[in-house]
């Protein structure tokens, strides 16, 4: 079992080939990113940022930390662990991506799960500056990187797997940093899920929003799975954690969140489906 940074980087700016020198990552253009003394390393243009402090905020990823080291979500973590180490991938070399890692929980995971005979090279890229600094503190092997999916610093066609949960896939740039063959496991919120505290947050449900069902375009769909549990929060302060977590802060209103804030526990339906994607 051997673990190692992903190294494959390319220039924000100009995509061409990022090489390590000292403390930065410089490209032949003369462009320059110093490795924060953390481990990572800022891939996000000023000019890219939709926001000046764009993604989850400290206070955010600091929720996700508590909930997940927790191990309220292990069941998720380990059915993409499986998906990720299935027979084709079990002795081999491989360079995983998450693509919006949060603070590093599922990476960690398949670095604890991967098999004795595998090789990984893996890289944590989220545009959260909050998400990578706790990922870099906590896990110094894996290459933590500030970026965006919509413009990934990663050069063609060297990533074997890439892991997009709960997040923004943008397809076209995952064929492009895949290797033929390559991989995209994918989680997206069932139907169900966390259905008891939309119900208390609002006064009707709309219809959830569901991800398409044909593969995306270059992939062909491999498999499907489900994941489907019940999750007891015991206190106040994981209902409140798993609330951060999602959307549903910043769309309720305030009497959704005033109710949420007075439960003492909640039990809830935790409902995902695990896709793997490889491409053409």
């Amino acid at each position: 079992m051997t673990i190692t940074p992903f190294e494959a980087l390319a220039c924000p700016i100009d995509g061409s080939v990022l090489k390590l020198k000292g403390r930065s990552w410089q490209c032949d253009a003369g462009h320059s990113f110093d490795i924060a003394r953390q481990g990572y390393v800022h891939l996000l243009p000023v000019q890219n940022k939709r926001s000046k402090d764009p993604g989850d905020n400290k206070e955010m990823v600091a929720a996700r930390k508590r909930f997940l080291a927790a191990g309220f979500y292990e069941p998720i973590a380990e059915a993409v662990s499986q998906a990720v180490f299935h027979e084709t991938h079990c002795e081999a070399a491989m360079a995983c991506m998450d693509a919006g890692c949060g603070e590093g929980y599922y990476m960690r995971y398949l670095a604890e799960k991967m098999p004795d005979a595998a090789r990984l090279a893996m890289l944590g890229l989220d545009i959260s500056k909050w998400a990578i600094l706790s990922a870099a503190k906590q896990d110094k092997t894996p290459a933590w990187v500030v970026g965006s999916n919509a413009n990934l610093p990663v050069l063609p066609e060297t990533l074997d797997c890439i892991l997009c949960l709960f997040g923004f896939p943008v397809y076209r740039e995952f064929a492009r940093v895949l290797r033929p063959g390559g991989e995209i496991v994918q989680v997206d919120a069932g139907p169900d899920h966390l259905i008891e505290l939309r119900n208390i947050i609002y006064p009707e449900l709309k219809e959830p929003r569901q991800p398409p069902s044909d593969a995306p375009e270059g992939f062909t769909a491999v498999d499907t799975s489900a994941v489907r549990f019940s999750l007891t929060l015991p206190d106040k302060q994981s209902v409140s954690d798993l609330l951060a977590m999602t959307p549903h802060l910043y769309r309720a209103g305030a009497e959704g969140l005033a109710r949420v804030a007075e439960l003492e526990s909640l039990t809830v339906t935790v409902e995902a489906t695990v896709k793997r994607f490889k491409k053409n």
